[in-house]
């Protein structure tokens, strides 16, 4: 069995125990925390198309960006707001950082649809991508995304036959049929993680290493279910 597997669970109940600083944030960002946990364990609830604990188990990255709108006739826009959680060294998650995801597309379409999105990050590369620099990703150009498997049977042998770096699960409500995201751009939210981590000087670095930041506790309740989806639970 993976390693990655069984320490995010113990890891973070020491973090839970521990008397680290937190902070009652409040706003819009604590909504999105709270949408995700939603989307997590709304996408586990049903175990024939939920996301395999394998993909999770494997996973660099991951994330979750609920109810992303997309509207349009003949051309089409879409936007959401969600967060991003990356592997720690032991196998543990790291807190949240806040990402935004705009595109759009042109072809026969009409309607509206809001979609709750997870991706899973199969490289640390594409991860890395958001991390550093300006901290944007485009899906398609710079990282090959593609829709990925479903269901507690699709287990890790099929791995080897997973060629794209970055695999997308969805649950969507709307008049809008088939998900594409070649072309989307994924880019830190600065501002909203200022807000949530009450830093107006906070870096992603900052995030990933817990350091200069007041964490809320809706932030370990997300890697706390994450953990335990990832181990199979």
């Amino acid at each position: 069995m993976n390693p990655h597997c069984i320490l995010p669970v113990s890891a973070l109940l020491l973090l839970l125990a521990a008397p680290a600083p937190q902070a009652r944030a409040q706003g819009k960002e604590v909504a999105t925390v709270t949408a995700a946990l939603d989307v997590l364990n709304s996408l586990n609830a049903i175990p024939e198309k939920c996301i395999p604990p394998a993909m999770l188990c494997d996973a660099h990255a991951i994330a979750i960006i609920p109810d992303v709108i997309k509207a349009g006739f003949i051309i089409g826009g879409r936007h959401g707001r969600g967060v991003l959680l990356v592997r720690e060294p032991l196998g543990g998650w790291s807190n949240p950082i806040f990402l935004s995801l705009t595109g759009g597309s042109i072809g026969w379409q009409a309607g509206a649809q809001s979609t709750d999105l997870v991706l899973i990050f199969r490289t640390a590369r594409s991860a890395e991508r958001i991390l550093k620099g300006k901290g944007k990703l485009t899906l398609g150009a710079d990282a090959a995304v593609a829709a990925g498997p479903v269901g507690r049977e699709a287990a890790a042998a099929t791995d080897l036959q997973l060629k794209a770096e970055i695999y997308t699960y969805s649950r969507s409500r709307g008049l809008f049929a088939g998900l594409s995201l070649a072309g989307d751009a994924l880019c830190v939210d600065w501002a909203a993680n200022e807000r949530f981590y009450a830093n107006p000087n906070v870096t992603t670095a900052d995030i990933l290493a817990g350091a200069n930041i007041l964490l809320p506790e809706v932030a370990l309740k997300l890697r706390m279910t994450l953990a335990r989806q990832a181990a199979g639970r």
